[in-house]
């Protein structure tokens, strides 16, 4: 498994940190608490999703294509990457927006990604939700073709094989950092949904044979569901990258109690997360990912699920633009 022969544009500012929490640890009275800071990629604001980028772009210029076609929700953390990544590149983009998720004032609609996307040079389609997306990427990518372009599409949030390489990378990342750092982690807990994240972790971790606990929160799909899409995705990135071991099915570990009502919509365990990790650390998680898995940490931790003389590492993927998308939904009062 040789990650550094595939094909790969520079993104990112890696290693991205990995820092102690000691007043969330103190406050807890549970495990350590150490965060991977992946909202410091340093792309248009940061994310997760910039280290898949560098592996679907980079494929993307291997095939000489010249524009990316890509969707996402209004408030895609995914989308602003993809429109900061292709203007860097001078690659031109075609994105489609679907409105998935039930808000619809003014901050939702106009600031946080949405805003963003607009400051770089990207065509953006607006649309209802729509549950025959991937017919409408083809349509997409074929109105490309017709015009003289070479269209390379990206769905799912980057969660592909070649996506889910960008963990696996940051997986042999992390082992390395707490090699350096002299730490002993038991647990790493991360948030979950199109599964690039948890895929790749799993074949990093699994590929130098580390006992480490890997945990995804999930903010979408029933458990069930959601650990079938990431051992599914595993399975063949693997095939891709022709691993000479294999991930049994028991270790793809998913909690889907923290999802709420729906996607992307906030919750109240979510919000009293965000004010108390954010007046205890200074840090910020966004209301649709990163924080719902952290309220599913510190929830976990309060139900004893770990003991205190372990060590978590969460998995911080970004995506703060959303806090401003979100200002009417959350409350500044836990």
């Amino acid at each position: 498994m040789k990650l550094s022969k595939l094909p790969r544009v520079k993104l990112t500012n890696l290693p991205t940190p990995v820092e102690f929490l000691p007043r969330l640890t103190e406050h807890l009275n549970g495990p350590k608490i150490y965060v991977k800071r992946d909202d410091c990629t340093g792309l248009a604001m940061g994310g997760n999703k910039a280290r898949k980028l560098e592996f679907l772009l980079g494929d993307a210029m291997e095939q000489k294509a010249d524009t990316i076609v890509t969707h996402g929700t209004s408030q895609s953390n995914h989308t602003r990457l993809v429109a900061a990544a292709t203007s860097k590149l001078g690659l031109k983009c075609e994105m489609i927006l679907e409105h998935r998720v039930d808000i619809n004032d003014d901050a939702y609609l106009k600031s946080g990604n949405v805003f963003i996307n607009q400051l770089f040079d990207v065509d953006i389609r607006y649309l209802a939700a729509n549950n025959n997306i991937e017919d409408e990427l083809k349509k997409t990518a074929q109105a490309v073709i017709k015009r003289g372009g070479t269209p390379y599409v990206i769905s799912r949030g980057g969660s592909t094989p070649v996506g889910t390489y960008g963990y696996v990378a940051a997986a042999h990342e992390i082992m390395q950092q707490f090699d350096e750092q002299n730490l002993k982690v038991n647990h790493i807990l991360h948030a979950t949904a199109s599964g690039g994240t948890q895929a790749g972790l799993l074949i990093g971790l699994a590929s130098v044979e580390s006992k480490i606990k890997l945990l995804g929160i999930c903010a979408n799909l029933p458990k069930e569901a959601q650990e079938e899409r990431v051992y599914n995705l595993a399975l063949e990135t693997m095939a891709r990258l022709d691993c000479g071991f294999n991930i049994e099915r028991e270790y793809v570990v998913v909690n889907s109690n923290y999802v709420g009502e729906a996607y992307g919509l906030p919750t109240k365990k979510m919000n009293d997360a965000l004010l108390l990790v954010a007046r205890l650390e200074g840090l910020l998680f966004d209301p649709v990912y990163s924080g719902k898995a952290l309220a599913g940490m510190i929830d976990l931790i309060e139900q004893g699920k770990f003991g205190k003389d372990e060590s978590i590492l969460f998995v911080h993927t970004g995506g703060e633009p959303g806090l401003f998308a979100y200002q009417n939904q959350l409350s500044l009062k836990s």
